[in-house]
């Protein structure tokens, strides 16, 4: 197995184990909200950083259940992938593609659902904001290998410095979002 493609995996076990802990704290927050509607939620710091308001919202459960659902199987199977590849799998180019749709897809959907919090609801989700981190990051890296192995056009490029721009890439995005966010919420945040 090339080094890259382990880093890839040792990293990509690591976001996905920090975004299934926090998709999984927000699961549990939401059936205790559930159980009782009046449930003060662990990230319930004041009325703009609140987990609580947020799962409140339509937006929280867009597809009839609520959204970290989905995170903790898309984790989950990252994490397996990932394993996988440290075991020593070798997977199929179209089985790549398919990882790294699944990733983008789920990086929409995040990003979507960081612009309904940060404009539309008007309040945000400190376990919600760790999955952002993590989604950002497990796309810039795994677009990454991606590149250097060849499979985003071009011969594959083992060592081409992919890893270094993915988490400049990575932390460029998550400064523009936490930016806007900083902007949107000053007069809050800096009161």
């Amino acid at each position: 197995m090339a080094r890259e493609d382990r880093s890839w995996a040792v990293l990509a076990v690591i976001l996905s184990v920090v975004g299934f802990l926090a998709a999984a704290v927000l699961v549990a927050e939401r059936l205790a909200i559930f159980q009782d509607a009046g449930h003060r939620t662990s990230c319930d710091i004041n009325a703009w950083l609140s987990c609580g308001t947020v799962m409140r919202t339509p937006q929280a459960e867009l597809f009839g259940f609520p959204n970290p659902f989905i995170g903790i199987v898309a984790y989950a199977v990252v994490a397996a992938v990932a394993v996988g590849v440290l075991a020593g799998a070798r997977y199929a180019r179209w089985f790549w593609w398919l990882l790294w749709l699944g990733t983008a897809a789920g990086s929409v959907f995040t990003l979507w659902l960081w612009w309904q919090t940060t404009f539309r609801i008007n309040a945000l989700c400190l376990y919600c904001m760790v999955v952002w981190c993590a989604q950002t990051y497990l796309l810039a890296h795994t677009t990454a290998r991606m590149r250097r192995a060849g499979m985003l056009g071009g011969a594959a490029r083992p060592g081409a410095g992919s890893a270094a721009w993915a988490w400049l890439l990575g932390t460029a995005v998550l400064v523009v979002l936490f930016g806007v966010i900083a902007v949107r919420f000053a007069t809050v945040i800096f009161a």
